[in-house]
């Protein structure tokens, strides 16, 4: 009679551990679903930030060629010099001095003009296009991070 309780004793714990490990089983399925619905997710988030990525880097670049052109050919008309570009600046008006409590008009010495500021804004181009390269490179480098950490814990379990 002992005998038989404690056989019964053990099935009800047997399948008491059947039960526990069918749930586990369950819950590292879902878990294991969710985790690969992350990698699609990722994966077509990846894909998206490429194609922006893709746009920004074009963009800048044709941004850069069409102000390079506009430049070469300001830079043909003036003349890498300033000095031929002073013919077409304003004469200094010949007449009466100001009058009092107006200064000499005198010319804006930061000024660079216009072939200066389509040069910054090369520049802000190229910067640009590096800022994305760089960022892109970070994103890629993260999502195969992302992925390879993930495939790694679903083998885990």
């Amino acid at each position: 009679e002992r005998e038989k309780q404690d056989l019964i004793a053990k099935i009800e714990d047997l399948e008491m551990t059947i039960k526990a490990l069918e749930e586990a089983l369950t819950t590292l399925k879902s878990e294991i679903a969710e985790m690969q619905v992350q990698l699609k997710r990722a994966g077509e988030d990846r894909e998206k930030q490429n194609k922006e990525f893709q746009t920004t880097v074009t963009d800048q670049r044709e941004t850069q060629k069409l102000l390079e052109a506009a430049l070469r050919v300001l830079q043909d008309f003036y003349g890498d010099k300033a000095a031929p570009a002073t013919a077409l600046m304003q004469q200094e008006p010949a007449g009466p001095p100001p009058p009092a409590g107006f200064e000499e008009y005198q010319k804006n010495a930061s000024s660079g003009g216009v072939m200066s500021m389509i040069e910054q804004i090369i520049a802000d181009a190229k910067a640009m296009e590096g800022e994305a390269i760089r960022a892109e490179e970070d994103s890629q480098k993260a999502y195969e991070d992302f992925v390879k950490e993930t495939n790694a814990s679903i083998e885990a379990k």
